[in-house]
């Protein structure tokens, strides 16, 4: 009987593995930390001017040193880069990365929302799937790293910063709980779009009034479950101090919450129209909290009053079309000059959960094609989104000491056409293919009929 399960399971292995060497794996693992030199690159470090001609020497999987005369460590694998472009990799600041592969049809593959109102130790960094078949597509354009947010409910839960290679979610992670996501129930005032809220709102009597009352309500809710959090906190450290005090009962909601309501995490709002904009703003005032509009639509409009309250936005829309009548069509595409020329601290995302996050560049592209200049634009999806969540000493920019998240084209990182040559992550040089390379070798020469 032994010998008989033993057989089987070799078999078992034997057949998977030759399913793996036909279809390959999605995202080939990178390859390992090692010391290489770019050289004879055109760089654009983003932090600071252009190389026209320069060096770049990764080591121990951060950037060593950069310059027009850096020098290449003794055993380094050199890359020529003559005629070639370095970037820092992209960030999508937006998405909810390794939550959801098919979000059609297929129930079992999405993880990205938990059941309830109120879910803030709901952690994303859980729920990633690093066998996505988004990721592949997505770093080979340029982006290395994302956040991944988790949807749904009143407090979604924490976004997670991953680097989009790894075999296993640690060897992707770069902070676990980078932000609590929360989405304030809609005010049913204003903006573009309206939706379920506007909808009861324009119908007046008493689909108004249960709407304004519910959303009262769950405010409510929401502002004592904060309070709550907030002396919970307390309660802990007052027990660590001295603990003659009572000790206060274990609760990993309340707990979830203390680095939001103390100010030491961002807090993501989603929202869209105006009016949710301010009240977003003015909500977390109220609270004390660290505010990131993301999606932020109608952003533009409020611009005077996001500077105000110095508060950024991960802009999510450049390519939504008009939502009003009398809109220009190009509203939408120019949003990010309008924030830029406001003064509004910004970072652009490709404004979608999965599948689609691989745009990022051409949306970037598009805001620079009305308005924004290139160098903005870059900034946009490298630096912008690192400085506003406060990981900018490890990411977005080619500067000694940062992650090695580096991107190397054969053109402008931002313009469609062109090729990713060279991708490091975390120092780890990644292999270019993807699930569509594979499906392209794949079907290469196929009849297109029996």
């Amino acid at each position: 009987m032994r010998a008989t399960l033993i057989s089987a399971a070799l078999l078992s292995v034997a057949v998977s593995a030759t399913a793996s060497a036909q279809l390959g794996s999605y995202n080939p693992p990178p390859g390992p930390q090692g010391t290489f030199a770019i050289k004879n690159a055109h760089i654009f470090p983003v932090s600071g001017p252009e190389i026209a001609n320069g060096t770049v020497v990764i080591s121990g999987g951060k950037i060593q040193a950069i310059g027009a005369n850096a020098a290449i460590p003794a055993g380094a694998q050199v890359i020529d880069g003559t005629g070639l472009n370095v970037y820092p990799g992209m960030m999508d600041a937006g998405t909810s990365m390794g939550l959801s592969e098919i979000p059609q049809g297929a129930a079992s593959t999405v993880d990205i929302s938990e059941i309830g109102s109120f879910n803030p130790n709901a952690q994303a960094i859980y729920g990633i799937n690093p066998h996505s078949a988004h990721v592949g597509v997505a770093r080979v354009v340029g982006i290395t790293h994302v956040i991944s947010r988790p949807t749904g409910g009143i407090i979604s839960g924490q976004a997670a910063l991953i680097n989009l290679a790894g075999f296993t979610v640690p060897a992707m992670t770069v902070v676990p709980r980078m932000a609590m996501v929360i989405e304030l129930p809609g005010s049913g005032r204003g903006g573009r779009g309206g939706g379920a809220a506007a909808f009861l709102a324009a119908q007046g009597g008493q689909n108004a009034q249960a709407q304004a009352q519910l959303r009262t309500r769950q405010l409510d809710s929401l502002r004592q479950l904060l309070r709550d959090a907030d002396a919970y906190g307390k309660a802990v450290d007052a027990y660590a101090k001295d603990k003659t005090v009572p000790r206060p009962k274990h609760d990993a909601v309340l707990e979830s919450l203390v680095p939001a309501v103390r100010g030491q995490q961002e807090v993501m709002f989603p929202a869209d129209r105006a009016a949710d904009i301010r009240a977003a703003v003015a909500f977390a005032e109220e609270m004390k909290l660290k505010p990131i509009i993301v999606g932020g639509r109608d952003a533009p409009e409020v611009a005077a009053y996001l500077k105000q309250h110095d508060v950024p936005v991960v802009f999510g829309s450049v390519l939504q079309i008009p939502g009003r009548e009398d809109d220009p069509y190009d509203i939408n595409y120019s949003a990010p000059a309008k924030l830029a020329a406001a003064g509004v601290k910004f970072a652009i995302t490709s404004g979608d959960c999965c599948s689609e996050v691989r745009n990022l560049p051409s949306v970037a592209g598009m805001a620079s094609a009305f308005g924004l200049s290139k160098s903005d634009a870059l900034k946009a999806v490298t630096l912008g989104p690192a400085e506003i969540f406060g990981v900018s000493d490890k990411l977005g920019s080619l500067d000694v000491g940062k992650i090695a998240n580096i991107v190397v084209t054969d053109g402008d990182m931002l313009e469609a056409k062109t090729n990713t040559r060279y991708l490091f992550i975390d120092g780890r040089m990644v292999p270019l293919d993807t699930k569509h390379t594979q499906m392209y070798e794949l079907f290469k020469g196929k009849p297109l009929t029996p």
